[in-house]
């Protein structure tokens, strides 16, 4: 019978508990910040540029999934920190887990997503809502992009309004290829996807071709010279200031850059870095969502 226990711990003892909860026989462990949704929250991530300072929460809440009840899940706690020399943490909380399929209970929290009155966003595992639409099929895979969050959402908004048949377009941090696929559906021509991570370029060629789209997709170091009708690139907002360069050289005369992945209160400071850069694009704030912008502009002729 599965159970999920709860327990805390320190900054320094999270990982080495969790790795050693592993050991000694738990089937999983999910690590949060004990201290979410209250003042003393802290993000704890890293970006490209801007590395973290810490590597673990002040305080970690473990979410240990274990197959056996109470009694076991204290054995398994106790030999865990017997392994590490350290004082036994207590148990908060000790529940049974349902019998659960957790790919279905995972799939249901992707369901179509309407862009706008002509183009959606359909996970593989759902039907078409309106099949006469432009329906771009999805398989995000373990890549970023579903059509749900709201920096996607703004961009896929941009392209459908925007995006002029025939256009070329670069979308860089391609992750599962879904604005290089909407691109594609909205008329443009030669695609162009960028990405670091291999599975994403793994999972973006697999939905390219699910959806009948000629896109290519490639790492930054392979990209081929060249310039695009629009440049979009929906990452975070510590990388595009460091991605200034790369992106502005991409724009093509009259082509235009479309940036999302950022905060509201980090617009303006977007907007400095790329009207202050070499071969500037002037950008504006082209709409909010839930906290997030969209911004936009386009070179001169």
């Amino acid at each position: 019978m599965l159970h999920e226990v709860t327990l805390l711990a320190g900054e320094d003892s999270a990982e080495p508990l969790a790795d050693a909860l592993l050991a000694a026989g738990a089937l999983s462990i999910a690590v949060e910040d004990a201290d979410a949704a209250s003042e003393r929250e802290s993000a704890l991530y890293g970006e490209p540029g801007l590395e973290p300072q810490r590597h673990a929460w002040l305080r970690s809440r473990l979410r240990v999934l274990l197959d056996g009840d109470v009694r076991a899940a204290g054995r398994m706690v106790q030999a865990a920190s017997d392994a590490l020399g350290m004082a036994t943490p207590a148990i908060e909380s000790c529940i049974e887990v349902a019998d659960t399929d957790w790919v279905r209970a995972t799939q249901a929290q992707f369901p179509p997503t309407r862009i706008s009155q002509r183009l959606w966003i359909v996970p593989s595992w759902h039907d078409a809502p309106d099949p006469g639409a432009l329906n771009v099929r999805l398989d995000p895979g373990v890549a970023f992009g579903t059509g749900t969050h709201p920096t996607t959402r703004l961009c896929l908004a941009w392209l459908d309004e925007n995006l002029r048949p025939g256009a070329s377009v670069l979308d860089y941090g391609c992750g599962s290829g879904i604005l290089a696929i909407a691109a594609g559906k909205l008329g443009a021509d030669r695609i162009v996807g960028i990405d670091v991570d291999p599975q994403a370029l793994a999972a973006a060629r697999a939905n390219s071709q699910a959806n009948g789209v000629a896109a290519s997709y490639t790492a930054p170091d392979d990209l081929a010279p060249g310039t695009y009708d629009i440049v979009v690139a929906n990452i975070l907002s510590n990388p595009l200031k460091l991605l200034a360069p790369a992106l502005l050289a991409r724009v093509a005369p009259g082509g235009a850059l479309v940036l999302s992945g950022i905060l509201q209160r980090q617009s303006e400071e977007l907007i400095a870095a790329y009207r202050d850069a070499d071969a500037a694009v002037p950008l504006t704030a082209w709409q909010f969502a839930d906290g997030w912008c969209c911004l936009a502009g386009r070179r001169s002729a």
